[in-house]
């Protein structure tokens, strides 16, 4: 009966001590694994902000302004024509020290932005990436800065849009932690590129 009794009191203390070892483990490997998903999505997310940032460079160099809707902004995009610059030497200058820009054609801003990307999607654009079909938050305005107009754009999406979801039940207080992190430093909770408050077109990861 003893004998018995020491063999699964041996049993349990072992079944105890990988359960503690587990749950040492997953202590360690959570916010691991929290960390390499939250970098890859916010990745994903970063590289689009980043493309509506180009397009809005072009819009704002062709429309004297940024545009305030996505529908503006892709129909730029596809149909919108940036110049093929070449620098030759200014004909009139006789010292040849000088140079021009020569236009020698055009190319729409969807095929110089985009061309080499292979399956790229230019209607895909305004989604958040792992999102349930979020579309990023896209506005522009104006500022007055020493008396001169000055135009902004802000694109911009929660964190929650792209980590909330299928598959990240397990990370919710994760994120809710993330978050209030960031609202305490008075800081945007999620990823944004440009301003409606400050003349800027930086990212807020940059």
């Amino acid at each position: 009966m003893n004998k018995n009794l020491k063999t699964v009191s041996s049993i349990a203390l072992l079944i105890v001590i990988i359960f503690l070892s587990y749950k040492v483990y997953e202590s360690i490997m959570h916010p691991v694994r929290f960390a390499q998903i939250n970098n890859a999505r916010r990745a994903a997310v970063i590289a689009n902000l980043k493309d509506i940032r180009e397009i809005q460079k072009y819009y704002r160099q062709n429309k004297g302004s940024y545009a305030n809707d996505f529908t503006s902004l892709l129909a730029f995009a596809e149909e919108g024509k940036i110049p093929i610059v070449r620098i030759v030497p200014d004909p009139k200058d006789t010292t040849n020290t000088r140079s021009i820009a020569d236009t020698i054609g055009f190319v729409s801003v969807k095929d110089s932005l985009f061309g080499r990307r292979e399956q790229f999607d230019l209607k895909k654009l305004p989604i958040v990436p792992y999102s349930n079909n979020v579309q990023f938050e896209l506005q522009a305005d104006t500022l007055e800065r020493s008396g001169v107009k000055v135009y902004v754009f802000e694109a911009k999406t929660l964190n929650t849009n792209f980590l909330m979801g299928k598959g990240m039940e397990a990370y919710k207080q994760d994120i809710i932690n993330l978050n209030n992190k960031l609202e305490q430093l008075n800081r945007y909770p999620g990823l944004k590129v440009g301003s409606l408050t400050e003349v800027t077109t930086d990212g807020n990861w940059e």
